[in-house]
């Protein structure tokens, strides 16, 4: 028991203790000047789009799917693919086949048709948008195209090049992913010669410079980045032309910022063009993702990789990184089956080289695999990153 004396002392010896702990945290409190300083930096965004060459369905390639009870499946083609394409934020290839239905039977090349599960095929691959503005897509004729455009959109896919209505036409396709707006134009130089209606003459969206510049600058103020996909060139030519290096700088300076080109069914050079403190690029023809052609060119593609990265902000987007992967697609026979394959070159080579299986290849294949991937190589050099 404390005495009264004993609590008081308690009570100054405790307030003391206070009193010192108090003085101890001004005295030693830091200067305003000594505290860093909390800088918020801005928040960057990065996502990323994919493009691939041309897809073909020749009679072939449409026999390889076909299944009991008129069906067809052609998941098989994109296996070795399939990762790759679906972990882009947003995947774009051109189809060259029209989804006329099975009253215009299906056929390949000169006037092509596909079966529908095609389109099944194409979302169930990973992609989001096919582009419909090229030579082929009037192969079945008006009604035809729009029967392809509905299935496809049946499919879950989205399409642009080709319109169902005037209405539909001026609705720019802006596609706004985790924040950054991506807009598309697409346009071809041609339906070969079949003619687009006279009442609907919004339905094909012809390569002429003037309506491309117009949509340029309606379209360029609502997005942060703009491609342009254009089916276009001299078909199985190395390199572009003048005419098509002319529309690219062109299209660029007006707005675009990227150029991505198809119908010569072998690759293209691809090339990086400055415009003030931006970043532009453009490749003129990302060859064939699948077909049945013949040699080694006609049988290479690429899947092309662009991270566009936007800084929340001052709201500015760049091309931060180009890259691509080279492939290659092929045939061969199982169980009396003519199959289909797109490979990853460089994985594939990898995999025959570890003992480890790839449908169809075996290791005598790897020479063809290593030409494949030198000319690809050769054809589009380096990629690109920002510094």
């Amino acid at each position: 028991m404390f005495n009264q004396e004993g609590i008081v002392f308690k009570k100054n010896l405790a307030l003391l203790l206070i009193i010192v702990l108090a003085l101890s945290a001004v005295f030693v409190r830091p200067r305003p000047s000594d505290v860093e300083p909390t800088i918020a930096l801005p928040e960057k965004r990065t996502v990323t789009i994919l493009a691939t060459g041309d897809i073909l369905m020749h009679n072939t390639q449409i026999a390889s799917g076909a299944r009991k009870g008129g069906l067809y499946d052609y998941n098989q083609f994109f296996d070795l693919v399939r990762p790759s394409i679906s972990e882009a934020d947003y995947a774009s290839a051109c189809f060259e086949a029209p989804l006329a239905g099975a009253s215009h039977g299906y056929t390949g090349y000169p006037r092509f048709n596909s079966p529908d599960e095609f389109a099944l095929a194409l979302d169930s691959a990973g992609y989001d948008l096919i582009v419909t503005a090229n030579n082929h897509i009037l192969d079945m004729g008006y009604q035809g195209a729009i029967r392809t455009m509905d299935v496809l959109a049946k499919a879950g896919l989205e399409t642009t090049g080709t319109f169902r209505s005037r209405e539909e036409r001026g609705r720019y396709l802006i596609k706004d992913i985790q924040g950054v707006r991506v807009g598309y134009l697409a346009y071809g130089e041609s339906t070969n010669g079949l003619p687009v209606p006279k009442q609907h003459p919004y339905f094909f969206n012809f390569l002429d410079s003037r309506q491309v510049l117009e949509d340029i600058a309606a379209l360029r103020p609502k997005v942060d980045t703009l491609v342009v996909v254009l089916h276009w060139g001299v078909e199985y030519s190395p390199k572009p032309t003048e005419a098509q290096k002319r529309l690219a700088r062109e299209f660029l300076a007006a707005g675009a910022d990227v150029i991505l080109g198809s119908h010569p069914h072998v690759i293209e050079t691809m090339e990086f063009i400055k415009e003030g403190d931006k970043t532009k690029f453009v490749i003129y023809s990302m060859g064939n993702f699948i077909a049945d052609q013949h040699g080694l060119e006609r049988n290479s593609g690429v899947i092309l990789r662009l991270k566009l990265t936007k800084d929340l902000g001052s709201g500015v987007t760049s091309l931060t990184e180009v890259s691509y992967t080279p492939t290659y697609s092929y045939k061969y026979v199982e169980s009396g089956r003519l199959e289909f394959r797109i490979v990853p070159v460089e994985e594939a080579i990898s995999r025959l080289k570890a003992n480890t299986a790839v449908p169809g290849l075996t290791a005598r294949d790897i020479p063809t695999l290593e030409r494949v991937l030198a000319d690809t190589r050769r054809r589009l050099g380096e990629g690109y990153r920002e510094q």
